[in-house]
């Protein structure tokens, strides 16, 4: 039996679980969180597989790879989310690493893999508990440069859907990203010396760093929703092309685009889109599909271009 595969393609954010947004914003969101949880609870899925990227919390520069298959998973509990382990099948997660690679496509492997709010906070937004399904974890570097080519996001999403569809399971993939923005996430050229310390030797942030950095987010937030600072502005036209993009299938079109030019038109995080072209590749993989929930809002209170998607096979 052909496996049954969904999708939920969805943006993240810390400011969600931060004081700082108007209660009308977030009411908005949860609102459309609530209509993509009612087709996901429907759906059933027996397996999550969830493409996202991470923020400097589980991957570092001593050693940064492009992709990375979880076959054990651990969330780090940043800004109130899960802390502890996930629900990681290892043997599936090991035989989808292998098919992966079996497609001409490399992929790390991580037997103990920390994962952040860019992975949890859907889980629980979707599930209520980011243990309540057996997820495998597929971390896509979105972050850390230098990117490799869009086209090869595309085959890794097409390699993983096309293990997934012998499983005979019914599988939700998830894509886990923000559309266009530009938080105030450090950089090597840019990094002070204790962030360095964290983005290229993983040293474990105190209690005391993570409350420094949780109150520079919501002041970055705050300046920003108030047409200050210094981060790049959103860019709702970009995000709404790229929208219509998945909505229309047209996933090869992103073999073409240029990182700086991403970057250039939508902020330095807008390439956590890759997460979303995985998925949305992914699901492709048995075929045509079609979008049913559908939302977008331009939010400076959240730094991003936040966007909901859900998918079935057409």
């Amino acid at each position: 039996m052909a496996s049954q595969i969904a999708l939920c393609a969805m943006s993240h954010s810390p400011l969600l679980n931060l004081p700082g947004p108007s209660a009308e914003l977030l009411d908005d969101v949860e609102a459309a969180i609530g209509a993509a949880r009612d087709v996901v609870t429907a759906f059933d899925p027996e397996l999550v597989v969830i493409f996202s990227p991470d923020h400097y919390n589980g991957f570092f520069y001593r050693a940064m790879p492009p992709f990375c298959i979880g076959t054990a998973a651990r969330g780090v509990g940043d800004y109130g989310t899960h802390s502890g382990p996930l629900n990681v099948p290892a043997e599936l997660a090991t035989e989808c690493a292998r098919a992966v690679l079996d497609a001409d496509v490399d992929v790390a492997i991580s037997a103990e893999m920390d994962v952040d709010h860019g992975t949890v906070q859907p889980l629980q937004k979707l599930f209520g508990d980011a243990t309540a399904k057996p997820v495998l974890p597929v971390f896509v570097n979105s972050v850390a440069t230098p990117l490799g080519p869009m086209r090869r996001v595309r085959a890794l999403g097409a390699a993983v859907g096309a293990y997934l569809a012998t499983l005979g399971m019914r599988v939700l993939v998830v894509g886990s990203g923000g559309l266009s923005h530009d938080p105030p996430v450090p950089t090597l050229a840019t990094a002070a010396p204790a962030a360095l310390d964290r983005i290229v030797r993983g040293v474990p942030m105190t209690a005391e760093q993570r409350q420094t950095r949780q109150t520079a987010v919501m002041e970055a937030a705050r300046q920003f929703a108030a047409g200050k600072g210094t981060l790049a502005p959103l860019n709702p036209d970009w995000d709404r092309a790229f929208l219509d993009l998945v909505d229309t299938g047209r996933l090869t079109a992103v073999d073409t685009w240029d990182n700086t030019w991403i970057a250039e038109q939508a902020g330095n995080s807008a390439h956590e889109v890759r997460t979303w072209v995985a998925a949305f590749s992914a699901l492709s993989a048995q075929g045509p599909y079609q979008t049913g929930s559908r939302f977008y809002r331009a939010a400076p209170d959240l730094i991003a271009g936040f966007a909901i998607r859900t998918a079935v096979s057409a």
